[in-house]
């Protein structure tokens, strides 16, 4: 009996629920996710298959043979159908009692068994006939197929079950509707149901290992998330250790400079009154000893005074004192107090100036420590017969203003002051150039490294020119791209350029 699609369907049921699961859960379950996929167990019809793809394979069969179709899940579930009211049943529906008795077929028809042979049938007290044929998979059912109703071919007239269901059946009207119900023979609708499960079974199949697939995908995916998770972890614990170390040993360098700079502080004073001769007069050998160990102490105190810096800049706390400052006075005291070094060192030192440079916001000391240690190291690094040069200039954007007076000379308006520290020296690999500002780093790290030092210099000079808004960067001289390696250089190089910008606000 034939009834309409609402009475097959089951009411909707509720959404999953997403549930948040822990890693270890999680993992917990895709493995058992895998584990059931792999085995066969704990699937279901309608993990498997595209409820589209079911209703096109029914519809066809249902416009092959005539017969209608429905594909049932495990627990009940209808998921494809492809059917057609007959006119005996829409009559059987119109009368009280027939309506009643179509409903208690089709349930019985919906909880009938195929049982282990997989093939029933039910009979209709029209007459009609339902296959009920199990949806085998891998050993294990997944579902039914219902075919029906369908009149067998040896039915040819109306049975008495038909015409006792109703007292308002009339004979003649059911004699007329029978012959239109759709006819097979039993050996038929046979071929159709193995045909229907072979063609089901490869669906079947197909839906299976692209579930897997993208099952085993997905569990893939979720572990190295957790393990991403597990690493970025380690990662951040790492961290927060290396950040307390390295507070740990920013603490350490002040405690230390500063307690070593006091006994120093008390080295130096007695060497400066011996070399006066308040102790005494001293003979020459006496004063060259006197002479060394103030020249040592001021090295020492010199790197005390780095640490701290460093140190201070680290933990935020060092300080500016600004003031309005002329950038080429500061040029011109860094090259006095370099030009005994320089003479020394057979370099020539040289500072260049324009005509006009406008003041700035800054902090006087500071700046002199930035260009005394970009100079003295370009001094260092440049062999003999070398050349040193801090050059000073401005940059210029935007037209100046009518009613200012210092910019009368000008067409354009100075954005920033920019000075360019250059040598002739060994210069820096373009490799290097990019590391040269870290703490502590230096180009020849080695043990046997020729030139001194501790590697803080540029990177005390960077930080402080940044706390003034300004940048600093690294190349090399343009100036010696087409010329000779200067005397005495030991390895190629074709010097460096230190360029210092401050913006003028």
């Amino acid at each position: 009996m034939s009834v309409p699609k609402d009475d097959y369907a089951d009411p909707p049921t509720p959404p999953n629920s997403r549930i948040s699961l822990d890693p270890k859960d999680q993992r917990r379950k895709d493995e058992s996710v895998l584990d059931a996929l792999t085995l066969g167990h704990g699937l279901r019809l309608e993990d498997l298959v595209d409820r589209d793809a079911l209703a096109e394979v029914c519809r066809s069969f249902f416009v092959l043979f005539g017969i209608p179709v429905r594909i049932y899940a495990q627990d009940g579930q209808l998921l494809a159908d492809a059917v057609e009211d007959q006119a005996m049943c829409r009559y059987i529906q119109s009368l009280r009692d027939g309506r009643a008795a179509c409903g208690a077929t089709v349930g019985a028809v919906k909880a009938a068994d195929p049982g282990a042979s997989g093939d029933a049938t039910h009979p209709c007290f029209t007459g009609a006939m339902y296959r009920i044929v199990g949806l085998d998979y891998d050993g294990r059912r997944l579902g039914r197929i219902i075919l029906g109703p369908y009149l067998p071919n040896e039915v040819r007239e109306v049975p008495r079950s038909l015409l006792r269901i109703d007292p308002g059946v009339e004979p003649d009207r059911a004699k007329e509707l029978l012959p239109k119900m759709p006819r097979a023979r039993a050996e038929t609708v046979t071929r159709i149901a193995k045909h229907l499960s072979a063609v089901l079974d490869l669906i079947l199949f197909s839906g299976h290992r692209a579930l897997l697939t993208s099952q085993m995908h997905l569990a893939s995916v979720r572990e190295s998330y957790r393990e991403l998770q597990e690493r970025n972890q380690k990662l951040s614990e790492s961290f927060e250790k290396l950040k307390e170390l390295d507070r740990l040993k920013s603490n350490f360098l002040a405690t230390v400079s500063h307690e070593l700079r006091t006994p120093l502080t008390s080295i130096l004073g007695y060497g400066e009154m011996l070399a006066e001769g308040i102790a005494g007069p001293l003979n020459p050998e006496q004063a060259e000893f006197v002479g060394t160990i103030r020249e040592k102490g001021e090295q020492l105190l010199q790197l005390i005074r780095s640490l701290l810096d460093q140190s201070k800049l680290e933990s935020g706390t060092l300080s500016l004192k600004m003031g309005t400052v002329a950038i080429g006075d500061v040029l011109k005291d860094v090259a006095s107090t370099l030009l005994p070094a320089a003479k020394r060192k057979e370099v020539e030192l040289e500072v260049k100036l324009p005509p006009y440079l406008p003041t700035m916001r800054a902090d006087a000391e500071r700046l002199r420590q930035v260009f005394l240690n970009l100079a003295e190291n370009a001094v260092k690094f440049t062999p003999a017969g070398g050349t040193v040069m801090l050059v000073a200039e401005t940059e210029q954007g935007g037209a100046a203003p009518e009613d200012d007076i210092g910019f009368v000379l000008f067409a354009t308006r100075p954005t920033a002051i920019v000075v360019r520290v250059a040598d002739t020296g060994i210069g820096i690999p373009t490799a290097e150039r990019t590391k040269v500002f870290d703490a502590f780093y230096q180009v020849d790290g080695s043990s046997t490294r020729e030139h001194g030092g501790t590697g803080l210099g540029l990177s005390i000079v960077k930080r402080i020119v940044e706390m003034h808004g300004g940048t600093i960067e690294v190349g090399s001289n343009p100036a010696l791209d087409r010329q000779s390696l200067p005397p005495g250089s030991k390895r190629p190089g074709t010097g460096a350029v230190f360029t210092v910008r401050f913006p003028l606000g």
